[in-house]
C-alpha cells in the first residue's frame, strides 16, 4: 500500500506495483526473440551463413544472384530483429522510468514528512522541485 501526494490536477505517477506481470503473445515472443539473438551461438549460426553462403556462388554462377540472397536474407533478419529488439527495449526503458518515478515519489513523501516534522520550508521547497521533476516524466516523450 502506497501513500501518493501529487500536485492537484496531475496524474500521479505509475508506480512499479500497479504493473500487471501479464505480457501480450507479440510481447512474450519478442522477449524470447530477444533473448535467442542474444546468445553467442546465434552469432555463430550467422556467421555459418555467410561461410556457406560466399562458395555457394559456384553453384549459383550468377554473381547477381548469388549478391541477392545474401542481401535478401540479411534483410528480412535484421528488419525482424529490429522490430523485435524494439519492442523490448521500449518496455525496459518504461520499466525503469516507472522504478524511478516511484523512488522519487518515495524521497518526495520522505522529505514531505520530514519537513512537517521539522517544520522546515527549505525542505518542502526541495519536495515540490522533487515533484514537479517527476510530473514532468508523466507528460514529456522521448
Amino acid at each position: 500500500m502506497s501513500t501518493q501526494t501529487h500536485t492537484p490536477g496531475r496524474r500521479a505517477p505509475h508506480m512499479p506495483s500497479d504493473v500487471t506481470p501479464t505480457l501480450s503473445a507479440f510481447e512474450r515472443f519478442a522477449t524470447s526473440a530477444a533473448r535467442f539473438a542474444s546468445r553467442p551461438w546465434f552469432f555463430a549460426v550467422c556467421l555459418l551463413l555467410v561461410v556457406v553462403w560466399a562458395p555457394s556462388y559456384f553453384v549459383v554462377g550468377s554473381m547477381d544472384t548469388w549478391q541477392l540472397i545474401i542481401n535478401t536474407i540479411t534483410t528480412i533478419v535484421t528488419f525482424l530483429l529490429v522490430a523485435l529488439l524494439q519492442n523490448t527495449q521500449t518496455r525496459a526503458d518504461k520499466a525503469t522510468q516507472d522504478k524511478l518515478n516511484a523512488l522519487a515519489q518515495g524521497m518526495s513523501a520522505m522529505m514531505a514528512h520530514l519537513a512537517d516534522i521539522h517544520d522546515r520550508q527549505e525542505i518542502n521547497n526541495d519536495v515540490a522541485e522533487l515533484r514537479d521533476a517527476v510530473g514532468l516524466e508523466d507528460s514529456e516523450s522521448a
